[in-house]
């Protein structure tokens, strides 16, 4: 009889210790996650205040009146509207090169045998360590003597293809069964059907997730734009920000207004491509 009234007050006592355990968790959770958001939510407060009440210290964390008329003014005081179009021109552009450009050559690296593939491979890999300030020189010089100086040219053709692209592709495609590329060619199906009807479809996680990372990257970059392009109408968003920062006042909620304007939409592509993005990344690294 003691036993078995012992069983169930030790099931208790551990079913207990399992709902503290978990609770501490989510509470760190809930903790974390606000420290993560609080920058993003004091972005949007400092974008609806006025410029008295960021200089008042200590600053208010809730505006006392909300001026949406700053994004009005944001998108008035420059030709936002072009740099957003430059914006998304460069970035899908590029988003759309890297996705087609980087699956082709992951899938010749993956499932074809020629001299020299693996030294080819690990010298386009080695590219990954060259920091960029490296190469902006001669991207800026063989630019310019092609003619690509403040062109969309100028602005993508640098980017259409990278390494990391390229080694995410081989590494997803090299397990899929060459048996699939078998039957393809013995349906009839040249070399570049089985890429664009075999080896496609199969890739949509990983897919979306070069073209997710081609795109944010292309979308916040400041500096090749900076150097590339020489007159207004050319800039994206990135520069478009500097109009806000000048030498001796920088608008701050004008700043954090355009900020927020760069931002909501490499938010949305990530929402968008979150599923395949995850599945990218994890099915990635297990193959």
């Amino acid at each position: 009889m003691r036993a078995e009234l012992a069983l169930p007050a030790k099931t208790a006592r551990v079913r207990f210790s399992r709902l503290g355990k978990d609770g501490l968790i989510y509470l760190l959770l809930i903790v974390v996650g606000i420290i993560a958001a609080f920058p993003f939510y004091y972005m949007v407060a400092l974008s609806l205040s006025s410029m008295e009440e960021i200089f008042h210290f200590p600053p208010p964390l809730v505006p006392k009146e909300l001026l949406f008329s700053n994004y009005v003014r944001v998108w008035n005081s420059a030709p936002f509207g072009r740099f957003l179009v430059n914006s998304l021109i460069v970035a899908c552009s590029v988003s759309a090169a890297h996705i087609f450009f980087d699956s082709l050559a992951g899938f010749v690296f993956a499932k074809y045998r020629f001299r020299g593939r693996d030294p080819l491979f690990m010298a386009i890999v080695s590219t990954l360590i060259l920091p960029f300030f490296v190469r902006m020189i001669p991207l800026y010089l063989i630019s310019a003597q092609l003619g690509w100086v403040n062109t969309y040219q100028g602005l993508t053709m640098p980017f259409i293809m990278s390494g990391y692209g390229i080694f995410l592709m081989r590494q997803f495609i090299q397990p899929i069964p060459n048996e699939l590329l078998e039957a393809g060619r013995s349906d009839g199906c040249g070399e570049f059907g089985i890429y664009w009807r075999i080896i496609l479809p199969q890739c949509k996680p990983v897919l979306a997730t070069d073209g997710l990372f081609t795109f944010i990257y292309q979308w916040n970059n400041f500096l090749w734009p900076l150097i590339i392009t020489t007159t207004l109408e050319m800039k994206t968003l990135p520069l478009g920000l500097i109009l806000f920062n000048q030498e001796q006042w920088v608008q701050w909620n004008y700043m954090a207004g355009g900020a927020l304007i760069l931002f909501l939409p490499a938010l949305l592509m990530f929402l968008l491509a979150q599923r395949y993005f995850v599945q990218g990344i994890v099915l990635s690294g297990m193959k």
